[in-house]
């Protein structure tokens, strides 16, 4: 397993951060995997003895009540494994609902992969989908799908053009320097389509005679793109640091970038997170400028898209406040697109992954979210106001105030969270917060001075709305040294992640307290060294790494997607498993979904009835060095899969996949 190279959707999600560990030696488990074959780990006493070296006795003596208990989770789990192809659990089936590309208006242009132009895009399903959330018009058989498109990958969208960034040719004048020749294929209209596949896009749909499709001309269809006008909200609007040229009140902002994964509220309105805004800007500022200290907490500039060259926004030297105005969370009403998008600074300032909420028992909205890098941080936001369930209207800005938290964990599994409020602690303007518009502004810095829990990458972060626990999905940090292994990031060089459970004092979301434990650590199994924790009824198939999403059917139950899984992390492709949480199985993992190679599995999402699960299948094909019966880089002219059209000439396309059981009934039920 080389962590040398990196693929660039977990390059994506993993940043530009502060880590120090960046050696690429192998652990103990890569030798342990070296010299023990994973089928030989698999039979008999060596399984046992690497389990045991793993798992309690307590977990050990627990085995059989486990083994002997009833699954909540009815299905019978597909096979772990890579190939170009996606794979359902036995008795389901998987459509394809909408693909990039595929026209989503009236006047829509049909897909044509070698004729792409940012006008046809524009009217276009967007590049790599990730969030999904669904919007009900007529219960389960009819709704609205809202999609986030996260990044373009250019390498497989346009022919003849290869990955872009980070390109470099030997000097012909001297073999041993190099030139760098990145973006010189790129034009303008290239950058263009880029920045309209951008995004997010809504569409209807309806299922009849158990299958589902897009509703053709319909009145909510809408696609958001890096150009589509919106409106900044809360108290960093109008901000100093918020104004440029183009925008001198600092309250109205082109577009939104990177939006990864997502809400849905109670009173109807998608909310999206905007996560990796760095790789948009390009330049350099002085070490001496004002921002400089912030935008290195950032990773501002990182210059992995060339936008720069046509439009001065994203030139850091030409329009220095301008990433400011990136990074939050969005709220879109669905149901009308004509309205503007909101960026909702309340909720604060980073590289957001997720904003799931629950109404708390006293009225206000509370949503978590996660900081996507390697040593961030945990968050939650409480709304000063309260939910009226009977009047839509009056809860349409209530995300615009409240309070934003930052999470700390302390060693006996109890948490602390710490308000980010200007003159809270060491908030003040001494310490460089001169308001609370500058506190979200600069969110990380804010929960730096407060001595938030550095974490394993967390990601999505999700309320059981049955128990009121709440879920982290911490995805992986190779970076973290033996020094710095805590209570609640248990392990150094945590290559395939882990999950934290999160219990509010008195189930009250509002608190500022709360007890927590680690509730599964990833990973094989069968190797010592790694140090899974799942149960033992668990299969081979079932047991997975680097979980990313999560979501929660109507019954409570859990179901994860993953990140990173590949041919060199574990020899299996990413996709979407369901966790037992509660009982003598807690621990349990099925696989009931693998993704074609080279793709990230996002969303899920289901239907009031359970009776479909939607989920986003992301760039599909990416990395073929990563599958070793391709190992190459995957193009669009040699792709690893041309998932899920199979058509010569035609590259891998991002989509949606509707999942649903033949015969009908609920997903697993």
């Amino acid at each position: 397993m080389g962590q040398d190279h990196v693929s660039r959707s977990r390059k994506a999600e993993e940043g530009e951060d502060e880590g120090s560990n960046t050696s690429v030696n192998a652990t103990l488990g890569d030798v342990i995997a070296e010299r023990f074959n994973r089928r030989d780990l698999l039979k008999g006493a060596l399984a046992v003895t690497a389990i045991s070296a793993t798992v309690s006795p307590l977990a050990l003596a627990e085995r059989a009540e486990a083994q002997g208990a009833k699954p909540t989770f009815d299905f019978k789990e597909v096979a772990a494994g890579i190939d170009e192809r996606h794979h359902i659990a036995e008795g389901y089936d998987a459509d394809i609902l909408i693909r990039w590309g595929d026209p989503i208006f009236a006047d829509g242009s049909p897909f044509d992969p070698r004729a792409q132009m940012a006008d046809k895009q524009r009217r276009q399903f967007g590049y790599n989908n990730d969030f999904l959330g669904y919007f009900p018009i007529d219960g389960s058989n009819r709704g609205l799908l809202a999609v986030n498109h996260e990044y373009t990958a250019e390498e497989l969208m346009f022919p003849g053009l290869g990955k872009q960034d980070e390109q470099t040719v030997p000097d012909p004048n001297d073999p041993k320097k190099k030139i760098d020749v990145s973006f010189a294929k790129m034009t303008r209209e290239i950058a263009e389509v880029e920045m309209a596949a951008h995004g997010g896009s809504v569409i209807e749909i309806q299922r009849q005679d158990g299958k589902w499709s897009v509703v053709p001309n319909s009145r909510y269809a809408r696609r958001i793109t890096a150009e589509t006008e919106m409106e900044i909200t809360g108290p960093a609007a109008g901000h100093a640091l918020m104004q440029t040229a183009a925008d001198p009140a600092g309250r109205r902002v082109k577009g939104m970038l990177n939006n990864c994964a997502g809400g849905v509220t109670p009173w109807g309105t998608w909310v999206t997170c905007e996560e990796n805004i760095n790789y948009y800007f390009w330049g350099k500022l002085a070490d001496s400028h004002p921002q400089a200290r912030s935008y290195k907490r950032y990773g501002v500039p990182v210059g992995r898209y060339n936008w720069g060259t046509w439009h001065d926004r994203f030139d850091i030297n030409k329009e220095p406040n301008e990433p400011n105005r990136f990074g939050w969370v969005v709220e879109i009403d669905p149901f009308d697109p004509a309205s503007v998008p909101k960026k909702r600074t309340a909720l604060g300032r980073f590289k957001h992954e997720g904003a799931a909420g629950i109404t708390n028992k006293d009225g206000r909205y509370v949503i978590y979210s996660g900081d996507d890098e390697r040593f961030d941080y945990v968050y939650k936001f409480v709304s000063r106001g309260t939910v009226n369930p009977n009047d839509r209207a009056a809860n349409m800005d209530l995300l615009a105030e409240g309070t934003l938290y930052v999470a700390r964990y302390a060693a006996d599994g109890t948490g602390e969270w710490l308000p980010l409020v200007h003159g809270h602690g060491p908030l003040t303007e001494a310490n460089g917060f001169k308001d609370q518009g500058e506190v979200l502004i600069h969110a990380r810095l804010a929960a730096d001075r407060l001595g938030a829990t550095k974490m394993d990458r967390p990601e999505d972060v999700e309320v059981n709305p049955r128990t009121n626990k709440v879920y982290a999905m911490l995805t992986n940090n190779n970076r973290r040294t033996a020094q710095q292994v805590d209570a609640v990031n248990p392990r150094a060089d945590n290559r395939f992640g882990h999950i934290v459970e999160m219990t509010p004092e008195n189930l009250d979301h509002a608190s500022t307290r709360f007890a927590w434990e680690v509730m599964l650590k990833c990973g094989d199994p069968s190797i010592a060294d790694v140090g899974a924790t799942f149960s033992s009824a668990t299969s081979k198939d079932g047991w997975f790494g680097m979980p990313d999403n999560c979501a929660f059917d109507s019954m409570g139950r859990l179901w994860i997607t993953t990140d990173g899984n590949s041919g060199i992390t574990t020899r299996r492709n990413d996709g979407v498993w369901a966790v037992e949480t509660e009982g003598p199985l807690r621990g349990t993992s099925k696989h009931f979904f693998r993704c074609p190679v080279g793709a990230e599995m996002c969303g899920p999402v289901f239907t009031p009835d359970d009776g479909t699960m939607f989920v986003a299948v992301q760039h599909p094909g990416e990395d073929g060095e990563e599958w070793p019966a391709f190992n190459r880089p995957s193009t669009f002219d040699d792709p690893s899969t041309r998932w899920p059209d199979f058509t010569d000439g035609v590259p891998p396309r991002p989509a949606i996949v509707a999942i649903t059981r033949r015969g009908g009934g609920k997903i697993a039920g």
